[in-house]
């Protein structure tokens, strides 16, 4: 039988860079072809030659209520036969702009726009421009969308700052951005020592999804904040994969759990909130919010920000996670993925180490979980490479990428789970 999900790539490589649209789709990290969906359905989606596949990527986060969910799929319907596109206010930017403040109340306002990049650049400029400064902390390994500021490494020492990790981003682009271990207190502290009051903000993902899954720790998010405050400097939270995600009031929920009166200065989210539509956003207190174009010096736009179809589609995704029970059968669901993958890799001698909150997860092939990007990167990727195509083979999707996270949705069930870690162990027992 012909693959044509070859077919497919080869195809797409005459027309489309790489093939795909977003590099990490390209399977070139472990091998092999692509997938390309034909349809997708609950917990699970098609190829191109007809195989099922159990999805524990949901679109990278955003279908917490898996595929298809039939209010969604009604509110978009209903969306999209009033109109695709205005140009123009509408009643529902306002809804949903009120739904995401009820949840997140370190926000008094946010702005909507169509990414999680085009969020966080424009999160930055607006804390560049209500600090009046222009430098800015970042952490290896953190990944805040592909603004040229944004795609940096460390530079040789804490008075050194980034170098561009992608061509075509001019050295003096990043010559602001200061890039330090994540969950490292004593660099946070230097860093601070030295450009204090030249820092317009802290940007850090709470939960770092683009290192797989690894947790900011207590002292380390607690120190980021009193830092912030007794410099002056703006904390920024990405939390394009974690908001809406691992709780309803997103990671900072859970941090002002741990710590008392913690928040962030300013929130960038994305994904859930659209529920699979092109949609972000990015929030913070009024005084800072106020500075924004039309009403303050910070510029800002979108011919298709606030888009009515894609609101629809948030508005009616939000809602249903608001409701009664979910989040505790959400996390129970993800637990018993992450109990079950555990006990699969001890049983076959495998070093393992996972970790989770509310609906997203991740795991590392070594003996304990790591703290900071470097660790990550110690993983064991032909190893990961295995695991990933025996999952695969056994119909079930994985990221194709050791340091991307993974995603539980409300329509897995406890026999997709179950098939899931039959899969995982029977790949064990060959690694």
């Amino acid at each position: 039988m012909t693959d044509r999900n070859q077919a497919l790539f080869d195809r797409a490589a005459q027309v489309i860079p790489g093939g795909v649209n977003s590099p990490v789709r390209a399977f070139r990290a472990v091998g092999g072809t692509p997938r390309f969906v034909q349809r997708a359905q609950g917990a699970y989606f098609w190829d191109a030659n007809g195989q099922k596949y159990i999805d524990y990527i949901g679109s990278w986060g955003p279908m917490i209520l898996g595929h298809g969910h039939p209010a969604v799929l009604e509110a978009v319907q209903k969306a999209a036969l009033d109109g695709f596109s205005f140009g123009a206010p509408t009643e529902r930017e306002i809804e949903l702009a009120e739904e995401i403040l009820k949840h997140v109340p370190s926000m008094e306002m946010v702005r909507l726009v169509s990414s999680g990049t085009e969020a966080g650049m424009s999160a930055l400029r607006l804390a560049r421009g209500a600090t009046g400064r222009t430098k800015f902390i970042k952490f290896e390994g953190c990944y805040h969308g592909h603004a040229d500021a944004l795609l940096v490494k460390a530079g040789s020492g804490l008075a050194t700052f980034g170098n561009p990790t992608s061509a075509g981003v001019p050295p003096e682009v990043v010559r602001d951005t200061l890039v330090l271990e994540y969950n490292n207190i004593q660099q946070l502290e230097e860093a601070f020592a030295l450009h204090g009051n030249e820092l317009a903000c802290v940007m850090i993902e709470p939960i770092a999804g683009n290192m797989n899954f690894v947790r900011a720790s207590v002292p380390f998010m607690t120190r980021c904040r009193e830092l912030c405050t007794q410099h002056g400097a703006l904390l920024v939270f990405d939390e394009v994969m974690s908001g809406f995600r691992v709780a309803l009031g997103s990671a900072q929920s859970v941090y002002a759990g741990l710590i008392p009166g913690f928040k962030p200065d300013m929130t960038v989210l994305g994904k859930v909130i659209g529920g699979g539509m092109p949609l972000a956003a990015f929030g913070g207190p009024r005084d800072i919010m106020s500075k924004l174009a039309p009403t303050g010096p910070v510029y800002q736009a979108g011919t298709l920000s606030g888009n009515p179809v894609a609101t629809a589609c948030g508005l009616a995704t939000l809602r249903e996670i608001a409701k009664p029970g979910f989040w505790q059968a959400l996390s129970a669901r993800t637990q018993s993925l992450v109990d079950g993958l555990k006990t699969a890799a001890a049983g076959a001698g495998v070093p393992f180490a996972a970790d989770c909150q509310g609906g997203m997860f991740g795991f590392f092939l070594l003996p304990e979980l790591p703290q900071n990007y470097a660790k990550v990167m110690t993983s064991d990727s032909p190893k990961f490479n295995k695991l990933f195509h025996g999952l695969l083979d056994g119909g079930v999707y994985i990221a194709p990428a050791l340091y991307e996270a993974g995603f539980v949705s409300a329509a897995h069930t406890d026999a997709d789970i179950a098939q899931t870690v039959q899969v995982a162990s029977d790949v064990f027992a060959t690694l």
